[in-house]
């Protein structure tokens, strides 16, 4: 019998290198193609079909306790009203979120030294959520909470996504400081780094530029403020809508839930209120993916120079057409943007890109240092390898919360108790929605060719007395005149 004669050991090295860099391939699944699969099944089969589709990508118990998952299965449940099951999940994410902000606060160098990341791909990072994802996560319960009575569950949310918010600005200052002083250290400087061919016009237009940071966005804390008006608590509500003046200045709604707030919350006014205080959350589109795109470097080792694949995420600019107005029984309120994720999602990948251009040239070193010594050891078969290697791992991490909603609007005002026809921009509603109580709140969400009508909470008692009644759909600003 002939016995097969031993591999050289250089060509064993290279061989096990490259098995090496395929298990890291296997465990790099594009999420951007698992969400394209969700959104498709929903067209065709409706929400449980979309669900059906994702709960097949989680087949073990691991899965099914992961962030993102659990981020896009809560907004999948919303979607159907079904708010407990909603919330379960998203207590499960919450759950995931908690343990970060524990680690940013007590070990921040353990988020900071993923080595993964650092010598294969940014794809083999722990997926942590992008900040504006975790700030969404705690308005997100909040909503639900509202939704099924729980007010003062409601309330902690609210708390909370200020306190995240903390944690978030305090961590990423370190991040950054933390990603420099590694590239440097391995001969790259932050102002020597740019990207070739890279879309910065995407990153740099006015949109993005505006926001004050890429986590916090005007709903969240306009909810908060709205919140915390509904449960007679002004001196924390004020703090609330001021927030969101600021995130989102020139936008009338905000404005006057600050300006109003004195008279709405005063005894005389609640005594005599006989209209519905009515706050529509209107939220539209998709949330935007972030699309690889390829990149070559050239990286100095021993024997010269050799050619280094990097990638790096982009998102393009939302062309969904705006929304104007809420028509209710032949009377209209202004629909207000607070929140474009597309431009929340751009604003946040601009502050990471820094650290995620750092990461890549110190990656690149590694796999060229690599290729390098393939060759060396393993000639042509090593060169090669290394270069399949390189390319197969180099892929931008495409994970993003992608069932949320790609913009929301806000709009408010009075309306007698009873049903009501809504349409917006002139596209009427299947159905009436009910209205009830000191102040409601309506959540709305144009999804496909539909417009799903949430669950309407109806909060507190109009006062008993007579009074002389309003014309239905005045704003909050022109009631309070």
């Amino acid at each position: 019998m002939r016995i097969p004669r031993p591999l050289p050991a250089a060509r064993v090295w290279a061989t096990l290198c490259l098995a090496a860099f395929m298990a890291g391939c296997a465990n790099m699944a594009s999420h951007d193609e698992l969400a394209s699969e969700v959104q498709t099944a929903s067209r065709a089969g409706g929400v449980p079909a979309a669900i059906a589709r994702l709960d097949a990508s989680a087949p073990s118990e691991d899965d099914k306790k992961a962030l993102l998952y659990n981020l896009e299965r809560g907004e999948l449940l919303r979607l159907e009203n079904r708010y407990a099951a909603s919330t379960a999940s998203f207590l499960v994410a919450d759950e995931r979120v908690r343990e970060w902000e524990d680690t940013a606060k007590t070990q921040p160098e353990k988020l900071m030294g993923n080595v993964g990341a650092a010598l294969i791909s940014e794809r083999l990072k722990t997926y942590e959520g992008e900040d504006y994802e975790k700030v969404f996560l705690t308005t997100r319960l909040a909503l639900n909470r509202i939704a099924l009575g729980d007010l003062d569950g409601a309330r902690v949310d609210v708390k909370r996504t200020h306190e995240r918010e903390a944690v978030i600005a305090e961590f990423r200052a370190k991040e950054v400081a933390e990603a420099e002083s590694e590239a440097e250290s391995k001969g790259a400087t932050k102002g020597g780094m740019e990207l070739n061919g890279y879309p910065v016009e995407t990153l740099d237009d006015p949109e993005v530029l505006e926001l004050k940071n890429g986590y916090s966005n005007a709903l969240s804390h306009y909810l908060s403020g709205f919140l915390y008006e509904v449960l007679n608590e002004p001196d924390l509500a004020a703090p609330g809508y001021r927030h969101a003046i600021e995130l989102k200045p020139g936008t009338a709604v905000l404005d006057e839930g600050l300006r109003g707030l004195d008279e709405r919350t005063s005894f005389t006014w609640k005594r005599r209120q006989q209209m519905t205080d009515v706050l529509f959350i209107v939220e539209a589109g998709d949330a935007p993916a972030r699309k690889p795109q390829a990149f070559t470097l050239p990286v100095p080792t021993g024997r010269g120079l050799v050619t280094a694949s990097i990638s790096y995420p982009v998102i393009q600019p939302s062309q969904d057409a705006m929304l104007g107005r809420l028509s209710m029984d032949q009377h209209e309120l202004a629909l207000e943007l607070v929140v474009d994720v597309n431009v929340m999602a751009r604003r946040a990948l601009k502050d990471q890109m820094p650290g995620m251009v750092l990461r890549g040239f110190t990656r690149a070193l590694a796999k060229g240092v690599m290729q390098d010594q393939l060759q060396k050891n393993a000639g042509l078969l090593g060169a090669l390898i290394g270069a399949v290697a390189s390319v197969a791992t180099e892929k931008a991490d495409d994970r993003m919360w992608r069932m949320l909603p790609g913009r929301i609007y806000v709009a408010r005002g009075y309306l007698p108790p009873g049903s009501h026809q809504l349409a917006i921009d002139g596209r009427p509603i299947t159905g009436t929605v009910d209205i009830a109580g000191q102040y409601a709140l309506v959540p709305l969400r144009i999804y496909g060719d539909r417009v799903l009508v949430g669950e309407v909470a109806k909060i507190g008692q109009l006062a008993s007395v007579a009074a002389t009644p309003q014309p239905a759909g005045r704003s909050v600003a022109a009631q309070n005149k």
